[in-house]
């Protein structure tokens, strides 16, 4: 038993699931900031359009009620969800540009003979080609 809980302790704390599972708590916190901005800021601004709250719209066919106004508030608050992960990904990106190393380049292990154009060793003193010296 005490093998088994080892390795949970093991595959909890690698550094995938810990970041997962802050990301899915923050999310969660995210989705209730947006599911409120969109139940008490932009359904109401909609509802203006429609006289009425926009999550209380209904359509009532044979008794039975479909609250379409609840389901594209819930549209709305996945765009806005979509949105705001698309950019803060973006801006991640952009930051990891900003400091991400650029690769040095190896320098260069041949040279021009400016006489006869040829490549040559880049410690060469006279070119094998031509004989010209100090290349």
């Amino acid at each position: 038993m005490k093998k088994i809980l080892d390795e949970f302790k093991k595959f909890i704390m690698r550094g995938n699931v810990v970041d997962l599972a802050v990301a899915v708590l923050i999310g969660g916190a995210f989705q209730a900031i947006v599911t409120s901005l969109c139940d008490n800021l932009i359904s109401p601004i909609l509802g203006l359009f429609g006289g009425m709250n926009f999550d209380n719209m209904t359509l009532d066919i044979f008794g039975v009620s479909f609250g379409y106004g609840s389901f594209i508030t819930a549209v709305i608050n996945f765009f806005i969800v979509a949105v705001v992960a698309f950019l803060l990904v973006m801006g991640i990106n952009a930051v990891k540009a900003l400091f991400k190393k650029k690769e040095k380049e190896a320098p260069p292990k041949t040279k021009k003979c400016p006489y006869c154009k040829s490549e040559i060793d880049i410690e060469a003193t006279r070119c094998p080609h031509c004989t010209s010296e100090n290349v």
